[in-house]
């Protein structure tokens, strides 16, 4: 076993159970306005995003969540 340093670690994205409580379509809306918000994204975008989120489905939405946040956030079948 060796004892690493966190900075010589490679930098992993987050993850999403999409079976786990954190898939949920209100748990999905609510972590894209925060990550839009860590990312600087005015309310204006963080807005367009969520109703580019809420206009269809569940296959739709994490469509959307894929697109805007798909290289920070790893979503998990």
């Amino acid at each position: 076993m060796a004892i690493l340093n966190r900075e010589d670690l490679p930098s992993r994205k987050i993850e999403i159970d999409l079976n786990g409580p954190d898939g949920n379509a209100f748990a999905l809306l609510g972590r894209a306005n925060r990550l839009g918000k860590d990312l600087g994204y005015n309310q204006t975008t963080r807005d367009r995003i969520l109703s580019d989120m809420r206009s269809g489905n569940y296959d739709n939405l994490i469509r959307v969540f894929d697109e805007e946040f798909g290289d920070y956030v790893d979503l998990i079948r």
